[in-house]
């Protein structure tokens, strides 16, 4: 399978999981700075094999995942989907991400048949700035920040600066950032919710590095849980609004809010990543080059 170049790799290609026998899948070779494969693209790839072996009438509403060890970007992925339950309501998959016959990422998701009726009611969106007054300023970033956001080139990520919204005084570290594709994406409402997969791994480990600016860690992603609550597109602009309770033991546990540009909270996210202090020889994140 011939990698695809890095300049031109965009979601669609990245989503576009081909299908190799029943319930057994395999992703694309996505050229990338990174040595190891980014976690949202093995967990919307992941995704997206769960989805092909499901009915139209259900949606995903939920998943759960584990990286167990790290991929490599340089490989393809091969996915192998347990059907666990097909249900009236409900729907369970279990999916395995392989490369050279060890796992690299387990997920469980379950799909909801569409249709259903019942309470509701959300979060608040915390006020903050439009996206178009945001401009990113990289001057001071470090290499690796760069590093990411030129893998991220295909999304347009602003970070709110942290005196243009009102803080919650009971949590240590916060952090809001606008995010959206760059390119217009299919009218398919999986595909934005596979895109968004991908999306929700971006800049959320980071939120817990706002009040250690100096601090050199090892970072990694290490469980990654997402709840879809209301329809959205990936190509309109999506706050996510994200915190990180705790750090401690070489871990950070992070949160996130999602809401569309109308306040509504559309998905939340859930993950804890290595925050290791680094040693002598160990890099943040693993790269092919610096930037």
């Amino acid at each position: 399978m011939v990698p695809y170049p890095l300049a031109m790799a965009d979601i669609e290609f990245i989503l576009n999981v081909e299908h190799i026998d029943r319930d057994i899948f395999r992703g694309p070779v996505v050229e990338s700075n990174l040595q190891r494969t980014f976690g949202g693209q093995v967990a919307a790839q992941t995704l997206v094999a769960a989805t092909k072996t499901v009915g139209n009438e259900y949606q995903v509403h939920s998943l759960h995942g584990y990286f167990v060890a790290p991929g490599r970007s340089t490989e393809p992925t091969v996915f192998m989907v347990d059907r666990i339950r097909d249900g009236r309501s409900f729907c369970s998959r279990q999916v395995k991400a392989v490369q050279d016959g060890q796992a690299i990422f387990v997920m469980q998701a379950s799909f909801h048949r569409k249709g259903d009726q019942g309470i509701s009611h959300q979060d608040r969106m915390r006020a903050v700035p439009d996206p178009e007054s945001i401009v990113m300023d990289t001057s001071s970033m470090h290499h690796t920040t760069k590093a990411l956001l030129e893998e991220w080139s295909e999304w347009d990520i602003r970070v709110v600066p942290s005196d243009q919204f009102q803080h919650n005084p009971y949590t240590p570290s916060q952090q809001v950032v606008w995010f959206r594709s760059k390119a217009k994406l299919p009218d398919d409402d999986t595909f934005h919710v596979c895109t968004l997969t991908y999306m929700s791994d971006m800049t959320l480990l980071q939120s817990a590095l706002v009040p250690h600016q100096d601090a050199q860690v090892q970072e990694a992603s290490l469980d990654h849980a997402l709840w879809f609550l209301r329809p959205f597109r990936a190509d309109d602009w999506l706050l996510y609004d994200q915190v990180s309770p705790s750090a401690d033991s070489g871990r950070a546990l992070t949160q996130g809010k999602i809401f569309d540009r109308q306040g509504n909270l559309v998905a939340v996210v859930t993950q804890e990543g290595l925050a290791r202090s680094l040693k002598p020889g160990t890099k943040a994140i693993p790269l092919t080059t610096l930037t």
